[in-house]
């Protein structure tokens, strides 16, 4: 499916890389699930490629909630730059890896309901018009949350095949 250029299109397209990635993982044993991936792969385990996309859940519902008040949220977060995403990365894996497998999936699972939640508040303008609200700067609404949801899920699919050839 091309890239959402609606509500309905971004929703359907979250939920069905979400259910994709959900199944893909669940498609391997216990034992597949929880092994290392290769090394010089920085998210070690499909754990960290959970809690990675868990992660950028909570950031984007932060952008959201401070955005939407009319004030600048701190994009990527605190401290980082766009430029510097690779060392967020870093920090977001460090910072879970003594997560459980069964937590990171309820995490993950948890937090994609409360970004669908925010979705599901807009219609399409709200969703896909450019420069509508100050903090998104001269992007849409929509944009975020494709990044945050279905293609988010399409590189967590790929990477974890690439993990596991």
């Amino acid at each position: 499916m091309a890239r959402p250029t609606n509500k309905t299109e971004l929703l359907d397209l979250g939920k069905k890389n979400f259910e994709l990635l959900r199944d893909f993982i669940d498609g391997f044993s216990e034992k597949g699930q929880n092994s290392e991936f290769p090394i010089g792969t920085m998210n070690r385990n499909i754990r960290d490629v959970l809690m990675h996309l868990h992660h950028w859940h909570l950031m984007m519902i932060d952008w959201y909630t401070i955005g939407m008040k009319g004030e600048k949220p701190e994009m990527p977060a605190k401290g980082y730059t766009w430029r510097t995403v690779p060392e967020l990365n870093r920090w977001i894996c460090e910072k879970y890896k003594d997560t459980s497998l069964e937590d990171a999936k309820k995490n993950f699972n948890s937090s994609y309901e409360k970004v669908r939640s925010l979705i599901e508040k807009h219609g399409d303008e709200e969703l896909f018009e450019k420069k509508r609200y100050k903090w998104t700067g001269t992007t849409s609404l929509g944009a975020y949350f494709v990044s945050a949801t279905s293609s988010h899920y399409d590189w967590a699919i790929k990477l974890i095949k690439k993990a596991k050839k």
